[in-house]
Formats: structure tokens, sequence, C-alpha cells
């Protein structure tokens, strides 16, 4: 496989090194007529490692989030051909339940208790926070050591259990359309739109760092959106561009946003 070929379009060393791991498995899954899984990857590692494999026959992909709305997954690359019932899943979900009522814990208290015990980011999907602890989609080789050594989040005692991936507590997402028009198709307007906030304030919080779209930082917030592009915000939801309506006669663009809550 001629590898830089198939990477010529990926820009950093991020996404290269992302293209350079597809391959790889896509070779030995093909060699070996064996699927090999891949890390989790957030939507948009996702993305990169489906545009290179998408240029290879011999082999498809599956991703395993371990529910339908998952964000992070992993990648079971397999041969063409390959019988895709005989594959299983390489997640299993592991929910942790404590006495939180004097403690205030949040997404990142779990994730750094977990790589605490030395998992590496890369093995845990999912974290879905409950009033009484959390539920965690993680990589199947490690749940049975989280099941042994992860006790405590902040000095409380957990009670470890693996669930069913049926039993993932998922709340339904509410989605909301806004009808908007916009002077252009930067980031900071849209989003000030799609958020309820001024572009100024906005455009703090996207040199600050804390905006994606398509779930890659963006710094600019100059950045031309286009039709279908996701805006995120963590904790504060999605952003979808469903469609861009048309000009109006005072020369703005129209827009129907939807955001996800």
């Amino acid at each position: 496989m001629d590898r830089e070929r198939l990477t010529s379009h990926l820009q950093g060393e991020h996404e290269k090194q992302i293209g350079i791991k597809a391959i790889d498995a896509a070779e030995l899954a093909w060699k070996t007529n064996r699927p090999q899984v891949t890390d989790f990857y957030d939507p948009y590692e996702q993305k990169v490692a489906r545009s290179v494999l998408s240029a290879l026959v011999e082999v498809n992909a599956l991703a395993f989030g371990g529910y339908r709305q998952a964000e992070r997954a992993r990648l079971v690359i397999y041969p063409q051909f390959f019988l895709t019932e005989t594959i299983e899943s390489p997640v299993r979900v592991i929910q942790a339940r404590g006495n939180f009522n004097f403690v205030n814990v949040s997404h990142r208290d779990y994730l750094g208790s977990l790589m605490g015990l030395g998992i590496k980011r890369e093995k845990i999907g999912d974290i879905i926070c409950l009033d009484d602890g959390c539920q965690v989609v993680v990589a199947s080789e490690i749940a049975d050591y989280l099941l042994t050594h992860w006790n405590q989040v902040h000095q409380v005692s957990l009670t470890v259990t693996e669930i069913d991936p049926e039993q993932i507590n998922v709340a339904p997402e509410r989605v909301k359309e806004i009808k908007t028009t916009v002077a252009s198709m930067r980031l900071d307007a849209i989003a000030a739109s799609g958020f309820g906030t001024s572009r100024t304030k906005m455009a703090r919080e996207v040199k600050n760092e804390r905006v994606k779209v398509n779930w890659k930082t963006v710094t600019n917030p100059a950045h031309e959106i286009n039709q279908g592009d996701v805006l995120s915000i963590r904790g504060r939801g999605r952003v979808v561009v469903e469609q861009i309506t048309g000009t109006t006669k005072k020369g703005r663009i129209g827009l129907v946003l939807k955001r996800m809550m």
C-alpha cells in the first residue's frame, strides 16, 4: 500500500499518524483475514481515518462506541467479504456508583481518576455522568482491570460493575431549530447565533480554544463555515448548520441552524 499517496491529503503530524495507523491495520487485516481494532477516536479523528480507508477497496470499517449517539468510537477494520455478523464488539461498559451527596464531581474528575490508574486516554470512550456516579465505555481489554482496581474518585469509594450497553443512561437529545441571518459565514457570527451570545464573546471563546468545528479545535474567529458543519462547545451542546436558505434583500445570509442540547 502506497502510504505517501494515501496520506497526501492529510495535514499535520496528528492526522498523518492516524492515517498511517489506519493503513497498517488495513494491511494486517487483509493479510491475516482477521479484523483489526483501532483505539478510541473522536468524530474528527474517525473522519480522518475513514478518509484514508475509503481509498482501500480491500477493507471496510465499522464503528463501535457502545451506543448510537456515542462521540468516541473504535473502528474495526475488516477484510472485504468478511462476515460482519461474526465481528465482536471491542468495547464494554463499566458503571461506577458512590455517595456523591457532599462531593461535586465532573467528567474531568472521572477521566482523571481512570488515567491515574495508568489507563491511556485512547482506551476510554464516552463518559456519561450520573447523579450517583458514571457509566464509561472502555476498550474490552481493560475492562477486567477496571473492575478490580478502580475503587475511588476524590476519596469517595466506588462500587464498580459491568453493565450491558442497552443499560447506558443517555438522555434524549433536545433539538432546537434556529432561523437566523448573518453578515458572513464567519465562525464567530454563526456560533454566536447558534449558542445565543454576542459575536464579541464568541470570538473570545474561539481564541481561547473552546470551540470546535467538526470536532477539530479552531482558533480563528474568521474561519469560514459551510453547510453541514458541526460547531461544538463542551458543556453547551452542538450546533449544526442545517441549511443555507439564500440571501436577503439587505445582503445577509439566511441560515437554518439546529442546536442539540
